[in-house]
């Protein structure tokens, strides 16, 4: 019997039970609705006025894929994404593909790109097809909830994480990232990363002829934490005046766009203690270079299900969650980390990691997605995911 069957048959120790999740984003969702599945009594509490109507594109690999599609939204994934099919690493000075990993040859659910609000709608409505209950514009405290389980999904500010672990201040990066939606051609549905020396920019394709944009630049002085600090346009034109003109084309287009300091914050000691856990960047925040923020936290929500689900005690089924998820996000926070290195090379470095990556792209074209096997071969519906 798969992991998949166990959950859905709602017949283990969640039976019953009454979990309260604090955070309507795509992890809180995605532990919801895992938890509904498996037959719990589940209620999210989002102090945002609506779900899902902020941010931009969001990358789900095939790793984030299998959970869902395990949860029954593969048609309404499909609906609200468009598959791609390349990851392509350019020079942003001269305007060329470096090389051109075909995403296509990935085993099992497509890489899919979504919207953030497409994404939560189809999380939201899978939530509320399993009678989850959906309490918006509502602030709460982890520790005064009424629950069996009790689920800190706040993201990277999380009071259930500072509850759990005492206060601990990040630290900066030296990066700064914008980011924006354009309008587009349609297009072939390809990841683009545009490496310059000291920054990149990241664009591919949405549904409805729009493209996303991730910019980053390395600097000393730093912005405020967070995503949504509006910016001048300018401001990101000027950080990339000497790239190609195809990039400066498309940073032409961005007329609303929001800046945020990249902040690095440590994996938190305690995951979980007496009836509360945390999944996401509540527990492991990550840099964005790996497209997989949001990928470990469906995860993380899944693999926590299966383990309250199987365990004789909620404290046995905490402890058993965090030694699996630990080790994983540790090595997926690192290969994010040396991203943001390679991607900002200079002088011969540079010259010798685009010659390094245009070979392998060249000799051995699969090579480049067996390295990432680890990453997005990862499946947390089988035996060995828990």
């Amino acid at each position: 019997m798969t992991a998949q069957t166990e959950i859905l048959q709602r017949g283990g120790s969640n039976r019953g039970r009454r979990v309260c999740v604090v955070g309507g984003g795509i992890g809180g969702l995605t532990t919801a609705l895992a938890f509904a599945r498996s037959g719990a009594r589940v209620e999210v509490f989002e102090q945002a006025e609506a779900l899902g109507r902020v941010g931009a594109g969001i990358q789900i690999t095939p790793n984030g894929a299998r959970a869902l599609e395990a949860l029954g939204l593969r048609d309404a994934l499909d609906a609200a994404s468009l598959t791609a099919q390349a990851v392509q690493p350019m020079d942003a000075r001269a305007g060329r593909a470096v090389t051109r990993f075909d995403l296509s040859q990935l085993g099992g659910p497509p890489y899919r790109f979504f919207h953030r609000a497409d994404l939560i709608d189809v999380l939201a409505e899978g939530c509320r097809a399993a009678s989850v209950q959906l309490h918006l514009g509502t602030k709460v405290d982890a520790a005064t909830c009424e629950g069996d389980i009790v689920v800190g999904a706040e993201g990277i500010h999380s009071p259930t994480r500072a509850a759990l672990n005492g206060p601990r201040d990040p630290f900066f990066t030296g990066q700064v990232a914008w980011r924006a939606i354009v309008d587009a051609p349609e297009a072939e549905a390809v990841a683009q990363i545009w490496m310059a020396p000291k920054r990149h920019v990241v664009t591919y394709p949405l549904p409805g002829g729009r493209l996303n944009v991730v910019a980053v630049q390395e600097r000393d002085t730093w912005a405020a934490e967070g995503w949504a600090h509006r910016d001048d346009p300018a401001n990101l034109r000027q950080a990339f005046g000497d790239v190609c003109a195809p990039l400066q084309d498309i940073l032409g287009r961005v007329t609303d766009t929001h800046l945020w300091g990249l902040f690095r914050h440590e994996v938190a000691n305690v995951w979980a203690r007496d009836n509360t856990a945390l999944i996401g960047d509540a527990a492991h925040p990550t840099l964005p270079f790996l497209a997989q923020g949001a990928n470990l936290a469906i995860e993380d929500g899944f693999i926590l299900t299966r383990c309250c689900d199987g365990a004789a005690s909620v404290d046995a089924a905490f402890a058993a969650y965090q030694a699996a998820r630990n080790p994983r996000v540790r090595r997926a926070i690192a290969a994010a980390n040396a991203n943001a290195r390679n991607y900002h090379l200079s002088g011969p470095a540079r010259i010798v990691a685009h010659m390094g990556l245009k070979t392998l792209g060249y000799i051995a074209p699969k090579a480049f997605l067996q390295q990432m096997d680890w990453l997005y071969g990862y499946d947390a519906t089988s035996d060995d995911a828990v």
